[in-house]
């Protein structure tokens, strides 16, 4: 800015030679010799109009020139100009003077005229000082002009059109902070050091015509003493109205903003009310409508759509005035004008009428753009030139208004016919009129934001200026006193903290354009009193805002008259004649807005709002990372409607994708594999545009969380981050990696083929065989993990791009934060600390257990425990080796299978039974669908399945289904009632928006299915439902029953943490995809103490023989919800009244414990976990306490039973690995025994060895059976996932 004024001024001192002495006026333009009576002075005055013309029309055209076409060169030129017309003025003034004192006319008008002529204002002052008042004015209008707001290097923002845009369209609090902070520091703070001079030297010119100061020369032109009372008086009429809006629009404003940024006592935050100057409201009606579904009255739309443009808008205006017999533009108006924003040069787009005097050229400068409330703009422009047409013949002194506020009345008297319905109707922009007291109101209250909210504006301003000029307000508190005028009159704040450095009445067009203000306050009680009048001479009948004097030649009349005086006569007079009173008043305002004003008054009674802002020194924080992110969009009303779209068209997307995975995973060939991808893909489109439109939203300060928490989840759009090429190559390395690993099968030397399912599982938990043990274990590592090696390091790759798009670290960090904790893994780590201590005691106790069963050979007592040897196939759970721990072989044990069978139970009794536990709580029962479309059991038809128990939702709110390859054991009933928890979290939370149809946080969809195992599991519920006779209760069977929930729970813990342990490692880049089996078991031999049986290396890919590496399903969801499985358990259990230890607590048939389920259930994903946690627990930590309560008795006992046998806790020996079997060569005499070189001796020993084995190995047959009867063993333990969206 800085650089455009000093070219500016290089210029003008090379135009100084051009221009020459400005002192000196040309030659036609000075007066000449007049004698001191009556018909010299009449001469005189004749004179001095016909040059006044020449003079003004070579004046305004330099400043048209400048206003059209922003150059340093028209500015200069300009500002001689001025110098020219003040000479003229000067040289006028002083020889009227020296002449006229006294004076020698007869005529008031004449006499007046000559009085106006004698006042010289700026020419007043000497050359120098002219020259630097003119140079000052310049200079600041320049400086306004120019000023632009840059937002990014290269791009910058005019006050038209676009920060203007923005202040009306935005609904972003830090969008339209920027904006209007940005404009009030480029347009103000550089006119600041000038202010002070031009008040100093406009107050010299004003003393010197006889005023006090320039504030009271602009009231002068009132002709009223009492002026600045009336004013006062007239501002107290209409507060309580404005009041009334103020408190009604801050409620609105509230709405949107939330407390943060609106309270409800304060003033308003000024960049919020749809203007720069919050001078008017209307353009923040669309979101304060009163009665939304009445017809929007916006013709914009109408206009565009019949093709409107600059040039015809000012036609149909025209048509306006002449329907009222009132004059036509002259051709030189429509040459001349400008009336669109030009190309290529700057220019001041603030809407003008310009009268060149010379009575036939009369222009307007406007960029008018196609919009209703420009229409109205356009007439209120053609209202000035009407008046211009209408005085033209009138003495250049008289040509101007009645008083400055009629100039102004008279275009916005117009303005108030046109805006009606009625009128829109009549010229075709709006197909019918309705006329009722809802759409009145409406139509009201948009007029009220733009008449009512610009009163106290229009007061302050020039109450401003006029402290400046006397004196009150010194230039150390122009900006203090500018904001304590706003708070006190307008009710409103600076948005951010304002100082003497800043200037902001600057910011406001008519400071540095030196334009008085308090026109526009008396044009707007003048305009209804003049509407009123009209509207009686066009034989109006009915309420006055309906009122269109369209047509009336009586009320044109009326008009004429009032425009024709000019200044000829006192306002007073005029205002008499026209409207039959001689004063200002409110109360034709306060009639017009009679009907609205009841209504604000009822609406605030109702809300109990505060009228005023008791709160007066309040003012807003600044927005978090503010100026950041002020593109984007902070509508939320916009977001809301974005989300009803999303929520609509994802069920129809989801219900397809998971109709085809179902279709999949129920039926494994290509065909289905592609349909399934081809739908994955659809559904990646439709997340990814969704997302993109999501991102577009800074949710900071909406105020409904819901509408937030969804944004915010849309916005991280996953894989669909990806370039569609990735993409495509993202879901088929899933798909193949999970067909691999969902067909591997592990074959013997004669061709006998496993599948994990059932095969493999079973003798994992069955066999007790070693070798037969490391078969299946190697073999499945070697069939489905080794082959997927390759697809996973590059799965990894296109994981962290897509999570990197999205905006975290790595995919580890993205799954990290669907728990929205920030110390999530240091909480992880805590808990594991506090349940270390129990795990190994139980990792001590089958230690101990396994040794007695294998040898020192296979089992160190202080080292890691081999991996195959647990009962599962990745030593998970060890339920399956129950027979082998068994604390109590002798005492009760629980397992309803044996009854399972004896009873004829099949797959769907196990279900029914599951449902008719959840109903038992008074939750809610399966739907029909559920037991039309379900998988219950492995089909027998050949099908390849994924057997993998799941429970799935198909996002259409009625269809929910389990896949499950279903045995009929008690270990299955429990899975059973795992899933059948899934789908009632689906039923409960079914009429959710679909982003939060979904657990709290990952793991509490796990905990809610095991939170129903563990009552299932007991005795007492087992016995309720007919599966055990009778219920023991006694240490022993209390301790083999808390030893075998151990096995799963409690074994688990370590497998269920590592296992994304290792993935978050890989993710970040701390695991190579060199090392990945290294360091596979380097973590499952710190946490588990496991080693794998056999030597392993980077050939192998040992990970992916587990389900959830090769689906991509997070897991440490499961540790989690081992831990607040149990903290649900005990609050349902205390909902329950359940009395007693914990583990033999069971809610079957507890309404009190459903109804605390189910609420938390209904929530989805829809509030933060924290909150679900404390709803239902009673606080929203995370805790480890209710499970060790639940293991007390066990942990008890296993310390005790540990140190009796004087057993290490840990694996201290850590490198040890297990031996093969010893090969021992006997060399003696031989003979064939069994196909073995023995020495007779020796077989004849081994006969009587045989005959005694062959009767131990039939009465341990018949033990073991027993034993395998009544012990937990799992055949087939599926730690269950609900299908992943």
């Amino acid at each position: 800015m800085v650089d455009s004024v000093d070219r500016f001024l290089w210029t003008l001192l090379l135009l100084l030679p051009v221009v020459g002495d400005s002192g000196a006026l040309r030659e036609g333009w000075l007066p000449g010799e007049y004698g001191n009576n009556t018909s010299e002075a009449v001469r005189f005055l004749n004179d001095y109009n016909s040059t006044a013309e020449e003079v003004l029309f070579y004046s305004v055209s330099a400043s048209w020139n400048y206003n059209t076409d922003l150059t340093d060169h028209n500015s200069a030129l300009q500002v001689n100009a001025s110098l020219e017309e003040q000479a003229f003025s000067e040289a006028w003034g002083l020889k009227a003077k020296e002449l006229f004192s006294p004076d020698p006319l007869t005529d008031p008008q004449d006499k007046k005229l000559m009085d106006k002529i004698k006042l010289l204002g700026v020419a007043n002052l000497p050359l120098a000082e002219r020259q630097k008042y003119n140079t000052i004015l310049s200079t600041m209008d320049s400086i306004y002009s120019t000023a632009k707001v840059h937002p990014e290097p290269n791009i910058s923002w005019s006050l038209e059109p676009e920060l203007t845009d923005i202040m009306a369209t935005s609904r972003s609090y830090k969008k339209l902070l920027y904006a209007w902070e940005g404009w009030h520091n480029a347009s103000g703070v550089p006119l600041r050091d000038h202010y002070p001079a031009f008040v100093e030297l406009s107050n010299k010119a004003s003393k010197a015509d006889g005023f006090e100061d320039t504030g009271e020369e602009w009231r002068s032109w009132y002709d009223s003493p009492t002026f600045e009372k009336d004013l006062e008086e007239i501002y107290r009429t209409i507060e309580p109205l404005y009041q009334n809006l103020h408190a009604f629009v801050r409620r609105q404003l509230y709405k949107q903003y939330g407390p943060k940024y609106i309270n409800l006592k304060g003033p308003i935050p000024a960049h919020l009310l749809g203007n720069m100057w919050a001078q008017t409201w209307n353009n923040i009606y669309n979101t304060m409508i009163p009665f939304p579904n009445k017809p929007n009255m916006d013709v914009t739309d109408e206009m565009v759509r019949q093709g409107y443009n600059a040039p015809y808008m000012f036609r149909v205006s025209e048509e306006f005035f002449t329907s009222l017999n009132l004059d036509m533009m002259p051709e030189e108006f429509w040459n001349g004008s400008m009336l669109e924003k030009p190309e290529g040069r700057e220019v001041v787009c603030h809407a003008s009428a310009w009268d060149f005097y010379n009575r036939k050229d009369f222009r307007i400068k406007q960029c008018t753009t196609v919009t209703m409330e420009q229409l109205f703009t356009v007439h209120h422009e053609m209202g000035h030139i009407q008046y211009y047409l209408q005085y033209k013949d009138q003495p250049v002194g008289f040509r101007r208004g009645a008083n400055p506020g009629f100039h102004e009345a008279i275009g916005d008297v117009l303005s108030l016919s046109v805006s009606t319905p009625k009128h829109l109707h009549s010229i075709g922009l709006l197909d019918k009129v309705t006329d009722d007291i809802e759409t009145d109101i409406n139509y009201l209250l948009k007029m009220a934001l733009e008449k009512i909210a610009f009163l106290p504006f229009g007061y302050l301003i020039d109450q401003w200026r006029w402290g400046v000029f006397s004196g009150r307000t010194p230039p150390d508190r122009y900006n203090a006193d500018w904001w304590y005028l706003r708070t006190k009159y307008q009710g409103i704040c600076p948005p951010t903290r304002r100082t003497e450095e800043h200037f902001d009445p600057g910011a406001k067009y008519h400071i540095p354009g030196n334009t008085p203000y308090i026109r526009y306050f008396v044009s707007f009680i003048l305009q209804f009193q003049l509407h009123e009048k009209l509207c009686q001479a066009a034989n109006h009948s009915g309420l006055l805002h309906r009122c269109d004097i369209y047509k009336s030649a009586d009320a044109g009349l009326i008009m004429k008259k009032i425009l024709q005086a000019g200044s000829s006569r006192p306002w007073t007079e005029v205002l008499q004649e026209a409207i039959g009173t001689n004063k200002l008043n409110a109360s034709s305002l306060m009639e017009y807005f009679r009907p609205i004003t009841e209504w604000l008054m009822k609406q605030n009674e109702n809300q109990k709002e505060t009228l005023g802002w008791p709160d007066f020194d309040w003012v807003p924080p600044v927005p978090e990372g503010y100026p950041e992110d002020i593109n984007k969009n902070t509508n939320e009303i916009d977001a809301k409607k974005l989300l009803d779209e999303y929520n609509s068209t994802a069920e129809v997307v989801w219900n397809a994708y998971t109709e085809a995975s179902w279709k999949y995973n129920t039926d494994i060939n290509e065909a289905n594999k592609q349909a399934m991808l081809e739908k994955n893909l659809e559904m990646s489109n439709h997340t990814l545009e969704y997302g993109r439109k999501a991102r577009d939203y800074d949710t900071t300060d909406f105020q409904d969380g819901s509408v937030k928490r969804i944004i915010n989840k849309l916005s991280d759009i996953e894989r669909a981050a990806l370039s569609s090429e990735e993409l495509k190559e993202y879901n088929t390395l899933l798909s193949n990696m999970e067909t691999k690993y969902s067909v591997a099968e592990v074959c013997r030397e004669n061709g006998t083929c496993h599948p994990l399912d059932p095969d493999l599982q079973k003798i994992m938990a069955v066999s007790r065989d070693y070798d037969e043990l490391l078969f299946a274990w190697k073999g499945w590592r070697d069939s489905a993990g080794k082959v997927i090696r390759q697809d996973y390091k590059r799965y990894v790759e296109l994981a962290n791009k897509a999570a990197r798009l999205n905006g975290h670290a790595d995919n580890g960090a993205f799954w990290r934060s669907l728990y929205e904790t920030p110390t999530f893994e240091e909480d992880l780590e805590t808990l594991w600390k506090e349940l270390e201590p129990l795990y190994l005691n139980v990792h001590t106790y089958v230690r101990r257990a396994l040794y007695k069963k294998y040898g020192s050979e296979r089992i160190n007592l202080k080292g890691p425990i081999p991996a195959h040897l647990l009962g599962n196939m990745w030593a998970q759970t060890w339920s399956g080796i129950m027979d082998l721990v068994i604390p109590y072989p002798d005492a009760t044990q629980v397992d309803a299978t044996p009854q399972m069978v004896a009873q004829g139970w099949n797959a769907l009794r196990m279900f029914q039974e599951s449902d008719k536990f959840f109903t038992s709580l008074g939750l809610l029962p399966m739907p029909q669908e559920f037991w039309e479309k379900s998988m219950l059991e492995k089909p027998s038809d050949g099908r390849k399945v994924v057997c993998h128990a799941s429970a799935w939702d198909f996002y259409n709110r009625k269809d929910f289904r389990i896949k499950q390859c279903t045995v009929i054991t008690m270990d299955d009933l429990i899975t059973v009632h795992h899933e059948m928890g899934h789908v009632q979290y689906f039923l409960q939370y079914k009429e959710q928006p679909v982003s939060f149809r979904d657990g709290a946080n990952p793991g509490f969809h796990e905990a809610i299915g095991d939170v129903m195992a563990l009552s299932v599991a007991t005795p007492k519920h087992l016995q309720s439902i007919g599966l055990l006779d009778k219920v023991e209760s006694n240490p022993e069977s209390d301790i083999n029953f808390l030893m075998s929930m151990a096995l799963d729970k409690i074994a688990f813990l370590p497998f269920g943490y590592l296992m994304d342990q290792w993935r978050w490692k890989v993710f970040d880049g701390r695991i190579p995809s060199t090392e990945y089996n290294k360091e596979w078991w380097n973590l499952r031999m710190k946490y588990q103490g496991l080693c794998p049986p056999v030597a392993r290396t980077e050939d192998d890919f040992d990970p992916g023989a587990k389900f959830h590496i090769p689906a991509n399903v997070p897991y440490v969801r499961y540790f989690v919800s081992f831990i607040i499985q149990f903290q649900f358990h005990k609050a349902l259990c205390n909902a329950a009244k359940h009395e007693g230890p914990l583990h033999t607590c069971d809610i079957y048939e507890s309404k009190e414990a459903g109804k605390l389920l189910g609420d938390v259930m209904k929530l989805g994903f829809s509030k933060p976990w924290p909150e679900a946690m404390a709803l239902i627990t009673g606080q929203p930590k995370m805790s480890a306490l209710p499970l060790m309560e639940y293991f007390r008795p066990l942990i008890q006992w296993l310390e005790k039973e540990n140190d009796k046998n004087n057993d290490i806790r840990g694996w201290p020996e850590y490198n040890w690995t297990p031996s093969s079997p010893a090969v021992t060569e006997v060399k003696a005499d031989k003979v064939n025994f069994l196909g073995m070189d023995v020495t007779s001796s020796a077989a004849a020993a081994g006969q009587w060895i045989l005959l005694v084995l062959g009767l131990v190995l039939v009465v341990a047959t018949i033990l073991l059976a027993y034993k395998y009867r009544k012990s937990k063993k799992q055949i087939k333990k599926s730690s269950s996932m609900m299908e992943l969206k």
